[in-house]
């Protein structure tokens, strides 16, 4: 007899050291309200018999459009003082996905993904030809500035002036002029910035979708492990969907999302073990730092991480969100 599958979407919204700044109730409260109020949204897409597809795409698009994380408006700056951003979905009912990488116009790039994904034979699109695609597509195009935020400039004025090299996400010197209502429960100096979503729905379908701002000083052009199928995204019917955030270069060497799901194919892990394996144990030999959230296709689900925090929750349809930072 077929094991009857709740529905459930898991969200995360990167990874990082935990603040050593003494935070207010009403800071902490700001973060998962808006975790919650987006696994709601997509919550209820899967209560309606929706699918992992649009569920996915909905966390991500609400993490998108959220400054408090590093994809979409409130995305970190390049070396020049420009914004590239990657994305990318699977769905995992036939392997199909779609990804773009290096955009800077398009206002959601996981839309443009699912538009590669649904509309085009190719998986990949990046730069100029990614926009030229998602604009022919119908997506919303906007000017750069629409990413930039003062915070995020203020980063990437840090790390040139520390000499810091490129940055995950909000690393280098915080801002002296951070205000309160800017302080953030995971330090802004080790935080690795990527967002993303994984789901099942009611037919037992998984997805996944991950979006990223890359790195505060990246040299333009570097594209990370988040568009890359198997190393920061992937879905599969049989085994598992994931997302991943942390030190991308160290992700795409250990292959991570599609090394957890080669674990429970052919040595037969179960989801904690083949998660714990890859992020407790490969990555941190190469010292690999972040984490990665995941749902088998029975429906349980992983939120695995070998740093300090993370920002992540989870809904179960027909359940009040879950939504955490900080380790248990």
């Amino acid at each position: 007899m077929k094991q009857k599958i709740t529905p459930v979407i898991v969200i995360h919204g990167g990874a990082g050291v935990i603040s050593k700044k003494v935070l207010t109730e009403d800071q902490l409260l700001k973060y998962h309200n808006e975790l919650s109020a987006i696994l709601l949204s997509a919550q209820r897409i899967l209560e309606k018999g929706g699918s992992a597809v649009d569920a996915v795409t909905d966390a991500v698009v609400g993490l998108e459009n959220c400054p408090l994380f590093n994809a979409g408006h409130g995305a970190v700056f390049t070396h020049g003082a420009t914004h590239e951003l990657d994305a990318a979905i699977m769905d995992g009912r036939d392997l199909n996905a779609g990804a773009v990488a290096g955009v800077s116009h398009i206002k959601n790039p996981i839309l443009a993904a699912k538009k590669v994904m649904q509309r085009s034979d190719h998986l990949l699109f990046i730069g100029e030809g990614a926009e030229i695609f998602a604009r022919k597509e119908g997506v919303e195009m906007v000017e750069s500035t629409y990413f930039s935020t003062d915070f995020r400039r203020q980063q990437l004025k840090n790390a040139i002036e520390n000499d810091s090299g490129f940055v995950l996400d909000h690393d280098g010197t915080l801002p002296n002029n951070l205000t309160d209502n800017e302080e953030t429960p995971i330090d802004e100096k080790t935080k690795f910035g990527t967002v993303g979503a994984v789901a099942i729905d009611i037919h037992g379908n998984l997805a996944a979708a991950t979006s990223t701002g890359g790195m505060t000083n990246k040299q333009i052009g570097r594209v990370g492990d988040t568009p890359i199928i198997g190393a920061g995204t992937y879905a599969n019917n049989e085994t598992v969907a994931i997302s991943c955030t942390g030190t991308g270069e160290m992700f795409m060497r250990v292959v991570v999302a599609h090394d957890v799901s080669a674990l429970m194919a052919y040595k037969g892990y179960s989801l904690e073990e083949a998660t714990n394996e890859v992020v407790m144990n490969k990555l941190v030999k190469i010292n690999g730092e972040g984490g990665l959230i995941a749902v088998d296709s029975l429906g349980n689900i992983s939120l695995c991480f070998n740093s300090e925090g993370m920002y992540r929750g989870y809904a179960y349809t027909g359940q009040k969100p879950v939504t955490k930072i900080f380790k248990e």
